[in-house]
């Protein structure tokens, strides 16, 4: 009970400290940023006069209103991130920050979070066979699957495309759906649900192609090293099967600290994968992230890093709490 006390407080501290970050990062910019997203909303508008409570949400949002207190500004600013109020987009008036988030984050955890634990099962599966028949012809995946992994991402996103859509035509080059077959936008149905898996099939393979071999190769080597462990080589001296001796007592000890680092993978499947992203113009939250930064609009900027941070906090925290469970090590000591 101590350690989920500790780690309860601990990311409790962690979540305050990055939301009065994020509080106090625009306050710190030079200029006057509240100016400057009044006149982007102004233009959006087509010129016309913005509501008092549209221009009273930015100045609290950027810290421009000279008029109340810090203190209060702080306040006044939990209260709305308690309600996910995030105020409006610059770019995309007079949609909210919070609906621009919440139509591209299903995209991005359905595509990148799916391809991402794909990855590491495959990685592990395979991982563990490679060690278990360590100094076969199963090693040579492990360099085959290296090399992959240091090809650039986004000119192996390149060549899939040049490749399967240029070359072959079998699938889309850009986006998340047929906008053609689609005009209305997405929508609850078995035609548009094939279309975004068939648009989904090119960027999900190039996510398990790059990093695939990570998991395979760290399985592998935490199998080889687990196989010489005195567990192991008791069980092999009971005459337990191989398989027994391979799942539960070897692969499932050397896969524990790979739980760590698909805990900070998954973590961060929320920012989405910004390069393939870019590549495929997928709708998700890379590629919302980078037009919030090119157009410097600062509440989406805002929202979208807070809603990040507070993905890979909570995605951490979880991964602690396994973490503890399987390996009691960790709750005596941590």
């Amino acid at each position: 009970m101590p350690f989920y006390l500790r780690r309860v407080g601990f990311y409790l501290v962690t979540l305050w400290a990055a939301i009065s970050l994020n509080f106090v990062l625009p306050r710190m910019m030079p200029g006057d940023p509240a100016a400057i997203m009044l006149g982007k909303l102004r233009r959006a508008s087509g010129g016309r006069p913005l509501s008092e409570e549209a221009v009273r949400s930015v100045h609290l949002l950027l810290g421009a209103d000279k008029t109340t207190p810090l203190w209060d500004q702080y306040l006044a600013y939990w209260g709305r991130m308690l309600t996910f109020d995030l105020g409006i987009s610059s770019t995309r008036y007079p949609y909210t920050v919070s609906s621009l988030i919440a139509s591209a984050l299903p995209w991005t955890l359905v595509l990148v979070g799916t391809a991402t634990l794909i990855s590491f099962v495959l990685g592990i599966v395979v991982g563990a066979w490679v060690g278990w028949r360590r100094g076969t012809w199963l090693d040579h995946l492990v360099p085959v699957t290296t090399l992959l992994q240091s090809i650039p991402y986004f000119w192996l996103a390149l060549v899939l495309v040049a490749v399967f859509s240029v070359q072959l035509g079998l699938l889309p080059i850009v986006g998340g759906y047929d906008v053609f077959g689609f005009p209305s936008g997405p929508e609850w149905s078995w035609a548009f649900v094939a279309s975004a898996f068939e648009h989904a099939i090119l960027p999900a393979v190039t996510i398990v192609i790059s990093s695939v071999g990570g998991w395979l190769l760290g399985m592998r080597n935490m199998m080889v090293s687990t196989m010489s462990e005195d567990y192991v080589l008791t069980a092999e001296a009971k005459g337990l099967r191989p398989g027994r001796i391979r799942d539960r007592y070897a692969a499932r000890n050397a896969a524990i600290p790979s739980l760590a680092g698909f805990g900070i993978a998954l973590a961060f499947v929320v920012a989405g994968s910004i390069v393939m992203e870019q590549v495929f113009s997928y709708p998700g939250i890379g590629k919302l992230m980078i037009q919030a930064v090119q157009n410097l609009d600062y509440a989406l900027m805002q929202g979208v890093f807070l809603v990040i941070t507070l993905t890979v906090l909570l995605a951490n925290f979880v991964m602690d709490l396994i973490y503890g469970w399987i390996d009691p090590r960790v709750r005596s000591h941590g």
